[in-house]
């Protein structure tokens, strides 16, 4: 039914010419006069100056103590909150995290060793990024004592950067302090289910997945890659028959793997131990057939079956049933 329904959704964009038609009024170009009509339309400058370049700002390169912070936010006494606009500019440059750190330390210096929750977040960004372990953790504990709940993006920012550490079931915490107050995003999921895999947690990693299924939310697919990537010489049959059922999901939900991820779907079948599977990449002709196996690929158009069966289940279900107003009743 899933696969009736994504094929259903598939609609053939026409291709639309559009004809543009010049006013038989309008003079050509080289027509008798022309020249003078555009001078008059467009009369000259008096001064063709070149608008005057503004000064870029290149970010320091290496930390900078209290008094240097103090002499740069002062050439830049025009920004509201230069605490706020330099370290924000540090992360769309990505700079160095040791940097950062020497802003976060003159704001601390100058406010009894507080630094602001907006500041702390774009710090944690730039750890997370140069995967910057120990200073992750760091912010953790500092953000943990301090306040109650977070914002999804800070939770988003710890859950990435704990699940390569020791720590990283303290990211399965982060993910059910979310639950309290939202669905988690499938990146949330993603990284939990990825860093399960790496610490060898498979049953916290399928559970997750199937949590995040549950919630109809559609994984990334570098999430059902890292299945495929963990089970590589494995002898399970019970993995085995779940990553066939991530191949099915793919195919009804008309999901197409990236080269990297259909990389790892073949490497995976070939390294079965006791199969002999061996796969190829190449192309499909127009016809439907491939040329490696010889086999026509699925169509993702409706036969006139499908389509009969998908009309009668929506007058059924839909047209004739309840299923209109399944969706918003005030339960």
């Amino acid at each position: 039914m899933n696969l009736l329904i994504a094929k259903a959704r598939y609609v053939r964009k026409k291709d639309e010419g559009s004809n543009k038609q010049v006013s038989a009024d309008s003079p050509h170009m080289f027509a008798a006069g022309a020249a003078k009509k555009r001078s008059q339309m467009n009369p000259p400058s008096k001064e063709h100056v070149l608008p005057p370049v503004k000064n870029i700002f290149q970010l320091p390169t290496k930390p900078l103590n209290s008094e240097a912070w103090d002499k740069l936010k002062e050439d830049f006494k025009e920004k509201a909150n230069f605490e706020n606009w330099i370290i924000s500019q540090m992360v769309k440059c990505h700079s160095s995290v040791n940097v950062a750190k020497s802003v976060l330390a003159w704001v601390a210096a100058k406010n009894n060793g507080i630094i602001g929750y907006d500041l702390l977040v774009k710090y944690l960004y730039l750890c997370v990024f140069h995967k910057q372990t120990s200073e992750i953790i760091d912010v953790y504990e500092i953000m943990k004592a301090r306040y109650k709940r977070l914002e999804s993006g800070a939770y988003t920012l710890l859950i990435r950067g704990l699940i390569h550490t020791d720590r990283w079931r303290e990211a399965l915490l982060l993910l059910e302090d979310i639950k309290k107050v939202m669905i988690p995003s499938k990146k949330n999921y993603s990284d939990c289910i990825q860093g399960a895999l790496f610490h060898q947690d498979v049953n916290v990693a399928w559970n997750l997945y199937q949590e995040l299924l549950g919630h109809d939310i559609v994984p990334m697919l570098e999430t059902l890659k890292a299945f495929f990537d963990f089970g590589k010489d494995m002898k399970d049959d019970q993995y085995s028959n779940k990553l066939q059922d991530i191949l099915l999901y793919l195919r009804n939900n008309q999901l197409y793997p990236g080269e990297s991820f259909a990389h790892s779907i073949k490497t995976w079948f070939e390294s079965v131990p006791g199969e002999q599977w061996k796969g190829q990449f190449t192309t499909v002709q127009q016809s439907g057939q491939c040329l490696g196996c010889g086999k026509t690929v699925e169509s993702i158009h409706l036969s006139s079956e499908e389509y009969e069966f998908l009309k009668e289940k929506i007058m059924r279900d839909v047209i004739d049933g309840g299923d209109q107003y399944k969706k918003t009743t005030p339960q």
